[in-house]
């Protein structure tokens, strides 16, 4: 049995990726802040002996003995992460330091939940991990694009300052079951538009392209990566 820590746990990612740990005999930790998670998302596992939901920032300092952490804290819709838009590069910059020093002390594997976003308005398509992207550094987006290129500058650097074993994946859309219906996300747009009788919204000429990914694929893609050996991404 692993102890695993999730933060950002409570949230529509997080709270699948605690079943799936859990129903693999691991002790879960759950840290989440609620500022997008929900606490019903993760109510079906309150009974579960090995769980266990801390209200907590990522922002702040946490310690705790684990051996593994999964980095999922931060806002992840444009509704969300430009409500607050310092709080959200506050939250990737700030919670990746803070947990990667916490793997750095237990000697813990830590995996940053990084995002498609980091490429910006790529030029090319599909996208390869080694493209480094178009971004804006001050646009409306910014805070949530630089905070997650950032995170994953601070993860290779404790890897290769610290000798911190991280993992970094870089997430595209994903649906499933937890989605907030009013995140603006265009899978939850057009299921909600549908449930409605409304018309479903498309932007610009129809001819742009989106990877879309199942919730539970992405999990087994996640698990997959924390356990791999002597590589570090990213993917």
């Amino acid at each position: 049995m692993k102890r695993i820590l999730v933060t950002g746990g409570a949230g529509f990612i997080g709270s699948h990726l605690c079943k799936r740990l859990l129903d693999e005999g691991n002790e879960v930790i759950c840290l989440d802040n609620y500022f997008t998670g929900s606490k019903k998302n993760i109510i079906p596992l309150m009974e579960e002996p090995y769980f266990e939901m801390i209200r907590h920032d990522v922002t702040i300092p946490y310690m705790i003995e684990v051996d593994e952490i999964y980095n999922l804290a931060c806002p992840a819709s444009p509704v969300h992460y430009q409500y607050n838009s310092i709080k959200t590069i506050k939250t990737s910059v700030m919670g990746a330091i803070n947990m990667l020093g916490l793997a750095k002390r237990v000697k813990a594997r830590i995996l940053q939940a990084s995002t498609s976003e980091i490429y910006g308005d790529p030029e090319m398509h599909p996208q390869p991990e080694n493209y480094w992207g178009n971004v804006n550094p001050i646009g409306p987006r910014s805070c949530y694009d630089e905070g997650k290129r950032c995170a994953e500058t601070l993860f290779m650097d404790y890897h290769h300052q610290n000798g911190v074993d991280v993992k970094i994946v870089r997430i595209f859309n994903t649906y499933g079951p937890n989605m907030n219906p009013d995140d603006g996300r265009v899978v939850s747009n057009f299921i909600v538009q549908a449930l409605k009788g409304e018309d479903i919204t498309i932007f610009g000429d129809g001819q742009q392209t989106r990877s879309f990914q199942y919730v539970d694929d992405l999990v087994e893609g996640m698990v997959r990566m924390m356990a791999t050996n002597n590589f570090t991404g990213p993917v």
